[in-house]
């Protein structure tokens, strides 16, 4: 492996996939070899399939008055749908540049995806209520199955630095935030990761929802979302994190149209929210060492088409040179921490870890057709402008 890495590490970019990588076949030595090959041509047959993508008001307007008949017709497209999206994202992890594909941790999320894949083809598009419950039961082992996915695959961007680091570079003086393949992967993986979760979710929140309605819930969107609220719960939970890694917190207040609601997915919206808190909290608390603490701003502004929410602290800013790395998934400023990230999994994750706060919560924004921008001042501070599409008019941002 280590001479693979260092001929990736010297320039090797995305290669095109090939008919049937022998890569693939180790991996599954349960199975027949051809097995695998069936299963593979499968697999790339569907991964050349378009995807078909949906918009928050397509989901709404799908999901009132729900009904067994309507939960068969909405299995039927996510059978399809999930295949084509699946293979797409396990041919997009074997081709991870710079040898990224190769760390175990990254090896074991592809496994999943290509696990799930064959956990549909084992199944048929449901057509009756017994196949569409046995569907429903499949995709929600799926699932569960992936919730781990993030931190796994943040542990193998964490392994290949230090394999690059011994085989390559044989230094810690190296910035792999610079390698622009790897990032520009990572955004396409997790845009199908988000799109994947979305149509799973909804469907199993449906489902319950037909027995269990709640008042102003469409699955996973609440008609109702309330950026202020939101922005309460993750004040709320950023404190106690602060408090508990620098004990103490900066004060949060609250500005502008703090009375609106629209469509949205609430918990997407809390992620994002979260992040930016969390960071203002820590680049406060560090810059403005033993205090006193100038306050967050949150402001919240009621747009014909968006809705746009500053966050905006003076917690130093961030330095030009270092600008450009902020949307890398390899880049942290807590660098000396590198080494505890993955500590036991009954610790507490630490303040700043993965470096995914940015670049993931800009994923989750443009899903929905937002975005995320973040401008700043060295030596002041730092604004983060989170847009949001409250018409739910647009599709999901698909990969191409």
């Amino acid at each position: 492996m280590h001479m693979y890495i260092s001929m990736l590490g010297r320039g090797l970019k995305q290669s095109k996939l090939l008919p049937l990588p022998k890569r693939c076949i180790r991996y599954y030595s349960s199975s027949t070899e051809s097995d695998i090959h069936n299963t593979l041509n499968k697999l790339y047959q569907d991964a050349e399939k378009p995807q078909t993508g949906i918009s928050l008001r397509d989901l709404i307007f799908f999901g009132r008055e729900v009904s067994p008949n309507k939960m068969i017709t909405a299995s039927q497209w996510i059978y399809r749908e999930l295949r084509v999206r699946l293979a797409r994202q396990v041919c997009l992890m074997d081709q991870f540049p710079y040898g990224l594909n190769l760390m175990p941790s990254v090896r074991v999320v592809r496994d999943w995806y290509f696990e799930s894949y064959k956990d549909l083809l084992k199944i048929k598009e449901p057509h009756t209520t017994e196949q569409e419950q046995a569907f429903t039961q499949a995709i929600s082992g799926i699932y569960q199955r992936h919730a781990p996915t993030p931190e796994s695959v943040a542990k193998g961007v964490w392994e290949l630095k230090q394999e690059l680091r011994k085989t390559v570079y044989k230094s810690n003086n190296f910035d792999l935030a610079t390698y622009v393949d790897v990032h520009q992967n990572l955004d396409n993986f997790y845009q199908y990761r988000i799109g994947m979760r979305m149509l799973i979710g909804q469907h199993l929140e449906l489902h319950d929802q037909i027995n269990n309605p709640v008042e102003n819930y469409v699955g996973l969107i609440s008609k109702q979302t309330s950026p202020s609220k939101v922005a309460l719960s993750a004040i709320e939970d950023a404190s106690i994190l602060c408090q508990r890694h620098h004990l103490d917190v900066p004060e949060v207040s609250l500005h502008g149209a703090k009375d609106i609601n629209f469509p949205y997915v609430s918990s997407h919206l809390y992620y994002m929210l979260f992040e930016l808190v969390k960071n203002s909290m820590r680049a406060v608390v560090e810059f403005h060492k033993g205090g006193p603490y100038p306050s967050i701003r949150i402001v919240i502004a009621d747009g014909d088409e968006d809705v746009t929410i500053k966050v905006s602290d003076e917690g130093g800013g961030i330095a030009r040179s270092d600008f450009s790395k902020i949307w890398s998934y390899l880049y942290t400023t807590a660098e000396k921490q590198e080494e505890s990230l993955f500590p036991d999994p009954s610790q507490d994750a630490p303040m700043a870890g993965f470096g995914y706060g940015l670049p993931l919560s800009r994923v989750y924004a443009r899903y929905w057709r937002g975005d995320l921008n973040i401008m700043s001042m060295e030596g002041y501070g730092t604004d983060a402008y989170l847009h949001l599409n409250r018409l739910g008019d647009k599709s999901e941002t698909l990969v191409t």
